[in-house]
This record gives structure tokens, sequence and C-alpha cells, in this order.
């Protein structure tokens, strides 16, 4: 299993000025390259392939233009290409957009493989430089002696922040042991998540607590003359206000997606359709502010890791219009209603419960290899008996939101 541990990191003026030449051609690099791709896949037509690519660095080297690529390594260099490489071919698998442009005041990175630095006894030296890197370890319970990272990845943010990712190799986890519970979320704008055992996570809205500060910042930062020294320092603030709100989010999401993944042997969650979602102008900010992809990602890559079952649900299961007690599925039911009962068998439901009672039941039936009709059916909740099984259940395709008819009628 490949893990990272990313650390802050304090250079020295020396080192901070190597680094930042080094990122200034890395970024150079990746434009160029970039830009000549596209320029040669125009003019003829051709793909690029790695090794083409190379050839090309090793030419902008040897021009006069660029001879200052030379006095950085090589080796984050190189990787620029490899990076680019593979942003071209998750483009073409259709899992990523066209790789962007490298820009000054975004966030500066640079990798380096086991040939461009050295790490002894805890201890990291890059290439070119003759003092240790400074970081600060920030896992107690391992020692930073015995990690052997692979590649070292240098990066400092818009804010000025410093950090290094060290991507170790190490063996898989233990499982966790079982629990024998499962869950259903069901995932939504006023609570962030609702458990089909009824808990409630409410949605923190990181970034609206901090839209007034950040809106000031913003307006300050556009007063400011381009190119100067104020501008500078109220871009870093922006910068820190986003950085806020973005660690308060992953922190969030972390512990949500941690718990859930130790208190249950399967989760069951809807495959949203955020990309379309966010194209909604009143509810974008809010949606993007949720993080539901992302806390998507960290429930997947932590099922794996600890032996835990993930079941998607299809994002056309009618899960919020369908009773979990009878499987009877309403013809409408508007958004605006939270609250409804059931015309069929009368119980009465939270919409966003029932939701995550029916993505259980629905997540049950793929794990199982079946997923067929998952109406809810056998999920007992709290509060109610009325639970019928399935095997006493119809389709009820032809009456959906008509109400059941009584005998004689």
């Amino acid at each position: 299993m490949r893990t990272a541990y990313k650390c802050r990191s304090y250079p020295d003026p020396e080192q901070a000025a190597e680094l930042s030449r080094t990122f200034g051609c890395v970024r150079v690099v990746w434009n160029r390259t970039l830009a000549w791709r596209r320029a040669r896949y125009h003019s003829d037509h051709a793909g690029t392939s790695y090794a083409q690519a190379s050839a090309h660095l090793t030419a902008m080297k040897a021009t006069a233009e660029l001879q200052w690529l030379n006095e950085v390594s090589s080796v984050p260099l190189q990787q620029a290409i490899r990076h680019q490489q593979a942003a071209f071919t998750a483009l073409f698998a259709g899992r990523a957009r066209y790789p962007r442009y490298k820009t000054r005041t975004g966030r500066q990175s640079a990798e380096y493989t086991r040939s461009g630095f050295r790490w002894r006894a805890g201890k990291l030296f890059l290439a070119k430089m003759g003092t240790p890197l400074a970081f600060t370890w920030s896992w107690p319970g391992t020692d930073p002696a015995s990690v052997d990272p692979t590649t070292v990845t240098v990066s400092r943010d818009p804010d000025g922040r410093w950090y290094v990712s060290l991507a170790v190799d190490t063996d898989d986890p233990e499982p966790l042991p079982d629990t024998g519970r499962s869950v259903g979320i069901d995932l939504g704008v006023k609570n962030f998540a609702v458990t089909s055992d009824g808990d409630k996570v409410p949605n923190p809205r990181h970034l609206e607590r901090k839209a007034r500060s950040l809106a000031r910042y913003q307006r300050r930062l556009a007063r400011c003359q381009k190119g100067s020294a104020n501008r500078a320092k109220a871009r870093a603030k922006v910068a820190r206000a986003h950085r806020k709100v973005r660690d308060a989010r992953q922190d969030f999401l972390h512990k949500a997606s941690t718990r859930l993944v130790r208190e249950h042997d399967l989760v069951a969650v809807e495959d949203l359709n955020v990309k379309g979602m966010v194209k909604n102008r009143k509810l974008a900010r809010v949606i993007s502010d949720c993080g539901w992809g992302e806390f998507r990602a960290m429930l997947a890559y932590k099922c794996e890791r600890f032996g835990r079952k993930l079941s998607v649900i299809d994002r056309w299961y009618p899960s919020s219009k369908t009773c979990a007690a009878c499987g009877h599925l309403l013809a409408d039911l508007p958004l605006q209603t939270r609250h409804w009962a059931c015309p069929s068998c009368g119980t009465r439901h939270d919409r966003d419960v029932n939701a995550a009672k029916n993505i259980l039941a629905a997540g049950q039936a793929v794990a199982r290899g079946d997923p067929g009709d998952a109406c809810g059916a056998d999920v007992r909740h709290s509060g109610s008996s009325r639970v019928q099984p399935a095997a006493k259940q119809e389709p009820r395709r032809a009456t959906a939101g008509i109400s059941a008819l009584q005998s004689g009628e």
C-alpha cells in the first residue's frame, strides 16, 4: 500500500530561494511543453509520447534562451513531463479535463525521486542543497528514521506556507473487526448526512461562516494596484482565508468518514451527479461547500484500506419517494416536503431518514449481488414496527402515487 506523510516545512532563506527557482523552472517546462504539444497537434495532427516530450525538454535546455534550466536539479523537470503525460492519459481515458497552464500565483510544487534526494536518519537532503530541509513530524507513533520514502514533493501554497510530502510504500493494515452493523447515508444541504439509524450530521457550512471576511479581503485586493507589495500582501490574506475554509472542511470530512467506516461493516451511499447539481445557480455555492465528492472518495479508499464494503447506489434510484416500510412509490415528492405519510400503509416518514433506509436496503442488495427492487423492506427503524418483508410485496408501478385500493372497491 502506498501512503504519504505531509508535513509543514521551514526552509531557510537560501533553501527557499533555491526551491523558488526550481518552482519557476518546473512551471516554464510545463507551460512550454504544453504549448508545444498543442501546436504540434494542430499542425501535424499527431499525438506526443513521453519519449518525444522528454527529447523536447533536452532540446529546450540546450538553447541559449533557456540555459538557466540547467541551474536546478533535472529531476523535478523530468517529473513535470511525466505528470503531464499522465494528465493527457487521464484526459483520453475520460477521467480528467484538458491540462491547464500553471501560474506563478497558484500553488507551486516540485517532485523529487530517489535520485534527487537523500533520506538519512529522518533528515531530508534535496539535490543542490548542502543542508537538510527542516520540517515538523506530526506522527508520534512513527519513527521518521524508519520511513523509506520513494518520492518527495515540496510545495508552497499561495498563502506562503511550505509543505513536504513523503510517499512511502507500507504494508496493508489489518482489517478492522466486524461490527455486524450496516448504514445507509443520504447526503443533503441542510443536514450534511442523515443515516438509516436516524442520526443527522448538521452541515457546518464552512464557506458561509467565512464569507463576510473573505469578501472583505477580496475587496481590499481589488483596490490594490497590480504589481505592488500591498497587493501581494492582500492576495496572501485571501489565500489564508481560503486555506482555513479548506482545512476545516477536510478535517470535518475526515472525521465523519472515519467514524462511519470504523462503526459499520457496510456503508451505502448514492452516486450523486454533483457536476450537474452545481449548475443550479441558487445552490451551487452551498453544494460545492459540502464536499460530497471528496467525502465519497474518502469513504472509498478508507473502506478498501480497512476491509469494509462500500455500496454505491444508482443516482436514479427513487430513495426519497419510496416507502421504506411497504415499498409504495409516490408519483411526485416536492423538495420542500420534508415529512410525508405513505398512502398505502400509513407510515409517516422523515424524508431524509426514509431515503437513508432505502439506500441501505439497496446497498445490502448490491452487496449480495442481487440488486432487484430494493425498496427498504426488512430494514427495521426506531419508532415504528410496521415493517413488511419483501416476500409479501407486489410491484406497484401501475398505481404509483395512487392510494391503495380497499377490498371491494
